[in-house]
């Protein structure tokens, strides 16, 4: 018995050997075990219940009182998670209400709030100290309830901040109770403010100069000055940056009077340049700012964001664009706010207020991008994979039903799809309201779209007959791509062409892209002979079969099987003449309406799209694209194609009027004596106009074939060729478009970098070889897919383009490999920080004295290049070889002088 005793006391005395920290820890938690059992005894309370999503203590700690096993002791005793103080938290430890884990909690813990603080004040005081003694191996309830207050003071006298949090509550509770107050908390970030002043200084500094039209504002201006005198125009990209522009320039006085000739060309006194400038210049210095907030988004620190904001006001080529009427600043500001709105958006909580600021936010943003130029819809594409990568992580989230899992993709798509949709969709609708009359463009589109529009070709079917009948005089319009008038001319095919093959030497038959006499056309029926409409008039229905005869050499359209002049595999078209040798005329044309769901079966003016068919040979009559030699007075070929479905052989009557008389003379005299120009317009829905802009836009926009300063992509990470915008006429000063290359050289080996840290991290953490921690690790992969994804979508495509390319095209490109390069130089300073120590510590201050270094050279590069930013300064021709770095930046010199 004795030794029993010893052995017992023995192994109390061995339990007793861990530190004081860890016994306190110990008897709290098995005080505070026992404290939970007794009160749901007591106050019979099993509903309440804190949960801890994705754990043990779940079961722990809901299950109702229960024989104290050795499972309950284990699971009671597993660690907690923190409070928001700081300490562990085990059934509303934590007195603070606002804190996370009292949430379910919260309305009972309100009403017994004073009463457990002061039980626990009281209980607090009033237990002594004792005198350490030999514990015996069963201690009694009392006992352990005075060491959970011994070991409880202790703790609290460990970490005093614990009982000053809750005093502190305790009385901002009462006081608020007592006496409400409003309070509003004004944070001002000075990086953030500096920044925007600094770019604001640089972007506005002699903002009217030079007082000339500076590159693209030639074609801008235009279309600003249309805006002006709500003229229609045709641009093939959304119309919100011109109308941002043309709104604020109404305000300033400006009437869209002054005509934009050439480039160079001096800005009459009345345009007010400052304000034509202003908001691509105020967007301009908001990027710096904003480049700062994304980074702070992206959880970079605030020194790395910082640097960020400056390399942004730094760069000669973002100077350059900001400063005149040109779209990337606004495409630039719209697209990065847009991206940091949406990883705000990712971390907030579904259905909170900042949740949904910030995802609205971000859609309209991202919307506007891609409302001012079609590549900011790749940023838009970009916010549409991280919310896809999001989503598919939060798939793991055990916690979240199938419910909330729908909330969150149903929200994601009525926010990133609904919004910006409307959006776009509303930009649109304002640029159809305030241009509507005529203008140099509307030729591009379909009559019934000119017949919107007042003046021009407006409203054509309010003075002429909408029915196409027996007698119609018709003009035959070209309906999608170029816009040409089927024609014909006295002039016949030449009998051999020069690859040898022979024709039928009939009368030509043409597309003309002009307004003609000879483009008119008479609709018959075969068994009729007069050409007049008569009293009842006989309609052309869907299906009917016609003869068309050319309205100035009374000569039928006719189809054979004859090669095409210029497309051998298609028919050749032609009108009939009779040479006596046998050959007849196959004059017989079938008439398929296309769109007679919705306009019905008879052929209407305008608007019934058609195919003529020939009957003979079933081939379909088509504008083919080639261009006649000299002998066809270089228009365009018209074939007959057995391949009928295609797109450029459906046409439309745009002009018509009924025959009234059969005299040959006086039809041709009443033809030449038209009036081609209707003065009223009518009614196309806005949906209709909106379907046919945006098939203009994406198939048919002007394409400029050859430029001396275009480039490849290839050419543009490292600046190989720039773009002339202007240059003086009296010296050598000129504003070429340039970037900083110290930084753009810097921010391609970023990119470099960052590929090989991803590629080593992967090799590695497959080998179970973690060289970095967990939260460094996460904001890796995040910098990747929103730096290095963006960076990789605005640039890859344009290899796949077949249009003319400028450098500009790369800036987009060029923010996200800004932002890369941010989060790499930062992630660099965090691997040297943990992997050098003792003496090779002083790797991280050569590091940091290098990139002091290297700051201060890009602002010496910037400060240098500054004269092609601003063309401000005249020059001299030694100073422009100077600036010349590489061989391939093609600067201009008056006079012709050599650079070499």
């Amino acid at each position: 018995m004795y030794s029993n005793n010893n052995g017992a006391s023995g192994n109390v005395q061995q339990r007793r050997k861990p530190t004081t920290r860890s016994r306190s820890k110990q008897q709290l938690q098995q005080c505070t075990s026992e404290n939970v059992i007794e009160k749901n005894q007591t106050n019979g309370a099993q509903n309440e219940r804190l949960h801890f999503r994705g754990s043990s203590k779940d079961v722990a700690l809901s299950t109702p009182l229960l024989p104290r096993s050795r499972s309950t002791t284990s699971a009671i005793n597993t660690p907690s998670p923190l409070c928001c103080n700081g300490g562990l938290s085990i059934l509303n430890c934590c007195r603070d209400v606002n804190c996370h884990l009292n949430a379910p909690l919260r309305g009972s813990v309100d009403s017994s709030h004073s009463r457990r603080s002061e039980s626990r004040q009281s209980s607090l005081a009033a237990t002594p100290t004792p005198t350490p003694k030999q514990a015996s191996p069963s201690p009694t309830t009392s006992e352990r309830s005075r060491s959970c207050s011994r070991s409880r003071s202790r703790s609290c006298s460990c970490d005093g901040r614990l009982v000053d949090c809750h005093k502190h509550n305790a009385a901002a509770a009462t006081a608020a109770a007592s006496t409400p107050q409003f309070t509003v908390n004004l944070s001002i970030d000075l990086f953030s403010w500096a920044l925007f002043l600094l770019a604001f200084c640089t972007r506005f500094y002699k903002l009217a100069t030079p007082p000339h039209i500076v590159f693209d504002e030639l074609h801008y201006g235009k279309y600003i000055a249309h805006y002006m005198r709500n003229i229609f125009f045709f641009d093939q990209h959304p119309p919100l940056g011109k109308q941002l522009i043309a709104g604020l320039a109404s305000f300033a006085g400006y009437d869209g009077n002054y005509t934009f000739t050439r480039i160079g060309a001096a800005y009459a006194p009345d345009v007010p340049i400052f304000w034509l400038r202003f908001i691509p210049a105020l967007c301009g210095s908001l990027l710096a700012p904003a480049v700062y907030r994304l980074l702070l988004e992206a959880r970079l620190h605030r020194w790395a964001a910082a640097l960020g904001g400056l390399l942004v006001v730094l760069d000669n080529s973002l100077l350059t664009q900001s400063r005149f009427v040109l779209m990337e600043s606004m495409l630039l500001l719209a697209s990065t706010l847009g991206i940091a709105c949406l990883l705000r958006f990712q971390r907030s909580r579904l259905g909170s207020l900042q949740w949904l600021c910030s995802g609205s936010a971000a859609g309209v943003l991202l919307a506007c991008a891609g409302s001012v130029k079609y590549i900011g819809f790749l940023a838009l594409a970009l916010a549409g994979y991280l919310l896809c990568r999001h989503l598919w992580q939060l798939l793991y989230d055990a916690s979240l039903t199938n419910r909330q899992l729908w909330m969150h993709a149903l929200s994601r798509l009525l926010l990133f799809a609904g919004i910006p949709l409307a959006v776009y969709v509303g930009v649109f609708y304002v640029h159809f309201r305030t241009l509507h009359r005529a203008g140099p463009h509307d030729s591009i589109m379909t009559s019934a779209f000119q017949a919107s529009l007042e003046g021009g070709l407006a409203s054509i079917t309010s003075g002429q007959p909408l029915a196409v009948v027996h007698g119609s005089q018709i003009t035959l319009r070209h309906t999608h791509g170029r816009t040409c008038w089927l024609h014909s001319h006295a002039a016949v095919y030449p009998v051999r062409y020069k690859d040898k093959r022979g024709s039928s030497h009939q009368q030509q038959v043409t597309c003309y892209s002009f307004k003609d006499v000879n483009n008119w056309w008479i609709v018959k029926r075969p068994q009729r002979d007069d050409l007049v409409v008569g009293d009842q008039p006989d309609v052309i229905q869907h299906g009917d079969v016609i003869q068309l005869v050319h309205g100035i050499t009374s000569r039928a359209l006719n189809s054979h099987d004859v090669a095409a002049p210029m497309t051998p595999q298609c028919q050749e078209v032609s009108c009939y003449i009779d040479y006596e040798i046998k050959m007849a005329g196959e004059l017989l044309w079938r008439v398929e309406i296309l769109n007679r769901h919705s306009e019905g079966d008879s052929w209407h003016a305008i608007k019934s799209e058609i195919r003529l068919v020939h009957e003979s040979t079933g081939a379909a009559l088509k504008f083919s694209g080639r261009q006649l030699p000299d002998w066809g007075f270089n228009q365009h070929e018209v074939v007959a194609d057995r391949d009928q479905v295609h797109e450029d052989s459906i046409w439309n009557v745009e002009e018509h009027r009924y025959t009234k008389t059969q005299d040959q003379r006086e039809r041709e005299r009443q033809l030449l004596s038209a009036e081609m120009i209707p003065t009223r317009r009518t009614k196309l829905s806005f949906w209709a106009k909106l379907w046919e802009l945006q098939t203009k836009m994406f198939w048919h926009g002007k394409h400029v074939q050859a430029h001396m300063y275009s480039s490849l992509p290839h050419e543009w990470p490292l600046m190989d060729k720039g773009i002339a915008y202007w240059l003086d006429a009296q010296s050598s000063a000129q504003i070429y478009l340039l970037g900083n290359v110290l930084i753009w050289y810097t921010a391609s080996g970023g990119i470099l970098v960052y590929a090989a840290l991803l590629a080593f991290y992967a090799v590695r953490r497959r080998r179970l070889c973690f060289d970095v921690s967990q939260y460094e690790w996460q904001r890796f992969l995040t910098a990747g897919d929103t730096f290095f994804v963006g960076y990789l979508m605005h640039y890859l495509p344009y290899f796949f383009v077949d249009h003319t390319l400028f450098l500009h095209n790369y800036l987009p490109a060029f923010v996200f490999k800004l932002l890369l390069l941010c989060f790499v130089v930062e992630h660099v300073d965090y691997l040297l920080r943990r992997h050098c120590t003792g003496r090779a510590v002083h790797l991280v201050r050569i590091y940091r004295l290098a990139l002091l270094l290297w700051l201060l050279a890009v602002c010496s590069v910037f400060a240098t290049f500054l004269p092609l930013s601003y063309g401000a300064r005249k020059m001299t021709i030694e100073e422009v070889r100077r600036l010349r770095w590489k061989d391939t930046w093609d600067f201009i010199l008056q006079k012709n002088y050599a650079l070499n």
